[in-house]
């Protein structure tokens, strides 16, 4: 009808929006259009749902995303409760055994991953070199691989919890600017976080498979108290610590406690904080707009953590195959370079690294000095010419990793302890 009297060199796409209009225009909608472009819903946090990713993602793959980000508490308990919200889950390995008990999510074949073999041994043997330290807590490796029995372990099987993606190590950060004098010729620490000489002036990321191991870094750092095992804190151990952390907090030692990357960069803005928990994004951002904010490189190790790409149970059909293509996306080489710019890094580098300035390698992955300014992921400079990463390579970040982010034994009565502590 309407397309006969088209001109020859009038394109498809064009001929497919004419006869679109007039099937609207009829009421009508064909079954293959409205399949089209499958949605895929992503739920996470605001560390990789960004929408310069998003974008690319949509431009490279024919497919729509939605996403959805929020407080790493708030979108673990959204997907736990509901997993038909979600197609897929990005956060990190903490949430891997609470998502894994509430059939939140499915097990992800690796055989449709297209560069499983280039994922490095992190979280295959959980070590990135031969002498590297595992850390304590839910090692990646222990809880990737689902086993016949349906129980999360490290022997390899062809079935995994997650997709290995983003990860880094985190610390925190501080203002340079205000560091008291005498700290400056001392190794950073995590017990600078319980220093009295920041009272008043510390954050702490509110999330207790988090926020937690950095308090109790900073507890036995200061010398307050020891943990027998800091990966599975007892209950006698949480009352001990929860007892000095509420009595600080009542004293006002706590400035506050951030939910999201966004809320911890407007707290350094403001100037309502000196030194709290951060992420590697915050740095970035903040460094980006001129304010002098370090990642320190503490003495007794970093918290680690994992990236992880979670399939919802409830996933199927063409949006499932859609999810595959994302998760194959994120590995393919132009998203590990941009998430290198805020600081972290991805499963199979290698990949990415085409992809970065021979400036950025160096700088990200090998811990060398910049001979060139970068920018970050908004096209600001947030590294200047001289600056060297703290903690060195990637290589050397990772074998000092003291603790992960850790769902523990104790996790239902540390949420109590928790949560009496921030509302004290």
């Amino acid at each position: 009808m309407l397309m006969t009297k088209k001109k020859n060199s009038q394109t498809r796409r064009t001929l497919l929006k004419g006869t679109l209009a007039s099937w609207l225009t009829a009421g009508m909608v064909p079954f293959a259009i409205g399949k089209e472009k499958p949605l895929v819903r992503v739920l996470g946090t605001h560390v990789t749902l960004q929408e310069p990713l998003r974008k690319q993602a949509m431009e490279d793959l024919g497919i729509q995303l939605a996403y959805s980000p929020g407080g790493s508490a708030a979108v673990l308990q959204k997907a736990a409760i509901n997993p038909a919200g979600f197609d897929l889950y990005e956060q990190w390995s903490n949430s891997i055994n609470v998502l894994w008990r509430s059939d939140a999510i499915q097990p992800i074949d690796t055989s449709r991953i297209s560069y499983w073999d280039e994922i490095n041994s992190l979280t295959k043997t959980g070590k990135i070199t031969p002498s590297a330290k595992i850390g304590a807590g839910d090692a990646p490796h222990k809880i990737i691989n689902v086993g016949k029995n349906g129980k999360l372990g490290s022997a390899f099987t062809g079935q995994i919890s997650f997709l290995p993606y983003v990860h880094n190590v985190d610390s925190f950060g501080y203002d340079t600017s205000a560091l008291p004098q005498d700290l400056k010729s001392q190794s950073e620490s995590w017990g600078w976080l319980l220093d009295s000489r920041f009272s008043g002036k510390v954050a702490i990321v509110n999330d207790p498979t988090i926020g937690l191991f950095d308090l109790a870094l900073a507890a036995q750092a200061k010398g307050f108290m020891t943990f027998n095992d800091i990966g599975a804190i007892t209950r006698r151990e949480l009352d001990e610590l929860f007892s000095l952390l509420i009595e600080l907090k009542q004293l006002q030692h706590f400035s506050g406690f951030w939910t999201s990357v966004p809320e911890s960069v407007q707290f350094m803005l403001s100037n309502r904080v000196e030194i709290e928990s951060m992420f590697s994004p915050a740095v970035s951002q903040l460094n980006g707009d001129n304010i002098p904010v370090r990642f320190a490189a503490p003495k007794e190790g970093y918290r680690g953590w994992h990236g992880v790409m979670c399939l919802s149970s409830a996933t199927q059909g063409r949006a499932k195959d859609a999810a595959y293509e994302y998760m194959n996306w994120w590995l393919s080489g132009w998203p590990g370079a941009f998430i290198a710019r805020q600081g972290y890094y991805i499963s199979n580098p290698l990949r990415s690294k085409p992809y970065l300035s021979n400036a950025e390698w160096q700088y990200w992955y090998e811990g060398l000095p910049t001979q060139e300014a970068l920018k970050g992921p908004d096209g600001k400079v947030s590294v200047s010419i001289g600056q060297q990463r703290s903690g060195g390579s990637y290589e050397s970040r990772f074998n000092n990793v003291a603790v992960w982010n850790t769902v523990m034994p104790t996790y239902e009565y540390s949420l109590q302890k928790w949560y009496e502590f921030i509302t004290s």
